[in-house]
């Protein structure tokens, strides 16, 4: 047999809780269960075991540590031995730790016998989550609305109260299973007898038998029909946001609970704004000559008109910020900004009088420009173009 302290991967220094846990952990790893029908990993978890038996206790620890293998009477018990003890009784309760890892839930001690945690019927599964996708408009993202969502889901059965058998009749106990949900399975080992758990075929885990099934909902205890719910969205969501429905899902089978209804928001574009994070951009078209010697208007906001002064001078793309006229903070207080920022529309097409005048303005300041007039022809073209 390999070196002891190798086999578990720690040190001859290794304390007793070292060593303790590293025994835990290579235990998990070559466990039968974990391993079926691997043959080399059953030898190996034989041979952890023996040398967790051996340097868990200061005794043979010691022994070992002078003789080797040889000064604990190797595997069987010998000299120093604890021939007749049984493995739980061996390991001083440790080796249960690791069986509860493996066993919790799933039914019986591993030992066998008393002790064990029996696993009352399993009982029949919760319904599926679902998820659907609800469209808003920028306002409903930014100061809320109710609104209302369509699905297909499974839904308790009427007719026989989700009990899925017809009328006149009801589920039977499984005579596999006991109503236990579940079937035992016992083996041998080397640590005893071990036992483990699966779901009962008969009954498909229910602990029930349907010997008349429902004829609406064919013994699954629920129906599929179109259902509305109605949605409070807070303001501040946006694309991407989800609300999470409790209970508004699939209806488990044969009186199971209800999975849980995911809504996915989704935001239509605006005509006038884009967002960014919490604030809104807008842009705000002004002509030249409103740029150059200022001009006040009324903007447009989700929140009504606002009066907003540009002033003498203001060049493309400068940003005004309106307070808190923005998104709500979904996850705290306040809200964002809107910013207009400003854009110069150049006519495409001047009269006589405003190509004169812009001719007349641009020598002023020394500028080189066309003349400004289109010829006959150019007239013509513009015409039928």
């Amino acid at each position: 047999m390999a070196d002891f302290y190798d086999l578990l991967g720690v040190s001859s220094s290794a304390s007793a809780d070292e060593i303790k846990k590293a025994y835990r952990q290579r235990a998990r790893e070559l466990h039968p269960d974990a391993n079926p029908d691997d043959a080399e990993a059953e030898g190996k978890f034989k041979e952890v075991a023996r040398a967790y038996q051996v340097l868990s206790d200061i005794k043979q620890r010691q022994r070992y540590d002078q003789f080797g293998e040889a000064g604990v009477g190797g595997a069987g018990g010998g000299s120093g031995g604890r021939g007749g003890q049984s493995a739980e009784d061996m390991f001083g309760g440790g080796l249960g730790d690791i069986f509860d890892a493996f066993f919790s839930g799933s039914g019986g001690s591993p030992f066998g016998g008393g002790g064990g945690r029996s696993r009352g019927p399993s009982g029949p599964p919760r319904g599926q989550d679902l998820e659907t996708v609800a469209d808003l408009t920028l306002e409903q993202a930014v100061f809320g609305d109710q609104i209302s969502v369509e699905l297909k889901l499974p839904v308790a059965c009427g007719d026989c109260d989700a009990t899925g058998a017809g009328e006149g009749t009801k589920p039977v106990t499984c005579s596999d299973c006991g109503g236990a949900g579940q079937v035992q399975r016992v083996r041998q080992s080397l640590l005893g007898q071990m036992v483990t758990a699966s779901p009962c075929g008969r009954c498909g885990g229910m602990g029930q038998v349907i010997a008349t099934p429902c004829s609406a909902c064919r013994g699954q205890g629920r129906v599929t029909v179109d259902k509305s719910y109605q949605v409070d969205v807070p303001g501040g969501v946006d694309t991407g946001s989800t609300l999470r429905l409790t209970g508004r899902g699939a209806a488990g089978p044969r009186g199971g609970g209800n999975g849980d209804l995911y809504v996915h928001m989704r935001v239509s574009p605006h005509d006038h704004y884009v967002r960014e994070g919490n604030d809104l951009i807008t842009d705000v078209g002004i002509s030249f000559a409103q740029a150059a010697l200022g001009t006040s208007l009324t903007l447009e906001t989700l929140d009504g008109d606002e009066d907003l002064v540009i002033p003498a001078g203001t060049q493309p793309g400068r940003e005004f910020t309106l307070r808190h006229r923005g998104v709500p903070h979904l996850q705290g207080r306040g809200r964002g900004d809107l910013i207009a920022r400003v854009r110069v529309d150049i006519p495409t097409r001047l009269s006589d009088d405003e190509v004169e005048a812009l001719t007349s303005y641009a020598k002023g300041r020394n500028e080189v420009v066309g003349n400004g007039k289109e010829g006959l022809f150019s007239r013509i073209k513009s015409a039928f173009s």
